[in-house]
């Protein structure tokens, strides 16, 4: 028998069952007590709803709607092609769609930090997941004069996005402990590369099914909306730092600036987010320009021809997006695997890991543009093992976070790191890499040939910011036994009791006048920075 948060009994319960509330808080086992009645049906209703609000189904859901959100942001790279053509913008134009996309998403990012720190994050979850998915849907009824509506559009749907990318790391963060919550963070990031394939494929298959690339933006928001939904019904909001057991003991809460200040200080943050910019600009331009450079190589060796008219060939897409979802896959699940195998040997084995796939993956990707002249098979190959590398450190990089970062403080962390990654990685980088590839082309505009290598030439500009990355994580493993056990010292100091706790008086505004001695330093719950 188990007893539901308004004082029914729930019919079916064994002895040992609990129940969650609707706070996600567990009754305990009562004995039968003639105060109890019988539930009623919508009770039972609820009951049974609250009782599927586990961790495991709350991270299952937060996944998928990571995927959504991925999947969203590559469809349009998915059908970049037919853009151009339809919209007649060049390299540049076309890459801006994704620069401005990311611009409004890392400066909407500490914001939603800020908030997701302190109000309940699974509204906010919904309410950004439900604003992309009307702003894609619309959209997809901009007609060809209006492709400036279109760009406004991209930045709408970066902010929505930006409120889950922020928020629900947080959340797992704060349902699972340890190896459990290096598996599940695991998981929620294999949805980057898995929804980033997910995106080309559907962007592709809609478009040759609808006959036109508008039908690429009328599936996601379809699947968004149910998300939204089931973040709503299904994921508690656990309290901040209940996985380390430190959620009810903790008794302070520091200020903005206060947190503000010991990120900065933090060098393990500080360098893990400098490497997280380095896969940032190389994914954002890869994810965008790829696609295209395979189709310049075919060209140019005469096994395919240029696209004159719409729709174009979707086949290099669909490649594309198939071979990001199985690296994103093996890259993630070797990732995990490797780290935990590698911490019986060192204590500084996430960020060694993350440092020497960086660094092998840049070898790979290199390759990447000396044999796409000569053979796509082989340039596949390189993409292949180049990109499943560089998966492997997206997990690990977001376990580095949660482990010398406190919990009061992780959405504003995690905001944060995602604002310097896009700020210095692919906020810029897919714009950069089409300017760089129009200035090449001015000369000789009419070459297939030169339109092929000088697009090459841009993105060999990839491999060098990867090694820069493969530098940052080296430095982050110097300093990060040191921050975690600060981390930990800290998370100590928050959770003493209030009469422990070093506090500043907050003083009334009609008490303001009164002279220093009169006022009393006891009561007062302000932690001092």
């Amino acid at each position: 028998m188990c007893v539901e948060s308004d004082g029914c009994e729930i019919e079916g319960c064994s002895s040992s069952d609990e129940v969650h509330t609707l706070s996600g808080s567990m009754s305990p086992t009562l004995k039968s007590s003639p105060d109890l009645h019988p539930c009623k049906p919508g009770q039972k209703f609820r009951a049974a709803l609250l009782r599927c609000r586990s961790p495991i189904v709350a991270a299952g859901i937060l996944s998928f709607g990571n995927v959504l959100n991925y999947m969203d942001r590559y469809t349009v790279a998915g059908v970049l092609l037919d853009i151009q053509k339809h919209f007649e913008v060049g390299d540049s134009g076309a890459g801006l769609l994704q620069t401005v996309f990311i611009c409004s998403f890392m400066i909407a990012a500490p914001i939603f930090g800020y908030l997701g720190d302190r109000f309940n994050r699974k509204i906010i979850l919904s309410c950004g997941i439900f604003f992309w998915s009307f702003v894609t849907l619309l959209s997809s009824f901009i007609t060809k004069d209006y492709y400036w509506l279109l760009v406004l559009s991209r930045c709408l749907v970066g902010i929505g996005e930006s409120s889950y990318s922020s928020i629900s790391p947080t959340i797992i963060g704060d349902l699972f402990t340890n190896n459990k919550r290096t598996v599940m963070l695991s998981v929620f990031y294999l949805a980057i590369p898995l929804g980033s394939g997910l995106g080309y494929i559907l962007g592709s298959i809609a478009k040759d099914a609808g006959g036109d690339w508008f039908w690429a933006l009328r599936v996601s928001p379809m699947l968004g909306l149910t998300a939204g939904t089931l973040i709503l019904i299904f994921v508690p909001e656990p309290k901040r730092g209940s996985a380390d057991h430190i959620a009810g003991r903790i008794r302070t809460r520091t200020s903005w600036l206060c947190d503000m200040k010991a990120l900065a200080k933090n060098r393990s943050y500080v360098f893990s987010s400098l490497a997280s910019a380095a896969v940032s600009f190389a994914t954002g331009a890869f994810g965008i320009w790829i696609p295209q450079y395979l189709v310049r190589a075919q060209v140019v060796q005469k096994t395919a021809v240029s696209c004159t008219y719409q729709p174009c060939s979707s086949k290099d897409s669909l490649i594309f997006g198939a071979i990001t979802c199985v690296t994103g896959l093996l890259g993630v699940v070797i990732g995990a695997v490797t780290t935990r195998l590698c911490r019986q040997k060192t204590e500084r084995a996430d960020p060694l890991v993350c440092a020497v796939s960086m660094l092998g993956s840049a070898i790979f990707i290199c390759l990447i543009f000396v044999v796409a002249k000569k053979s796509i098979v082989g340039a596949y190959i390189c993409i292949f093992i180049g990109e499943t590398l560089l998966f492997l450190n997206w997990a690990i990089t977001a376990d580095i976070l949660m482990y010398v970062v406190i919990p009061t403080r992780r959405a504003t962390a995690v905001a944060f790191q995602g604002f310097t990654s896009h700020l210095l990685g692919d906020a810029g980088s897919p714009y950069l890499i089409g300017l760089i590839s129009d200035s090449l082309q001015e000369t000789y505009a009419t070459s297939a040939l030169w339109q092929f290598l000088s697009l090459g030439y841009a993105l060999m500009l990839c491999p060098f910011v990867i090694v820069l990355g493969g530098m940052f994580f080296l430095a982050t493993a110097l300093f990060f036994l040191d921050d975690r056990d600060k981390a930990e010292k800290q998370v100590n100091q928050l959770s003493r009791q209030p009469s422990t706790v070093k506090v500043r008086p907050q003083i009334p505004t009609s008490l303001q006048q009164r002279p220093p001695h009169f006022f009393p330093l006891h009561g007062y719950k302000m932690l001092s920075c």
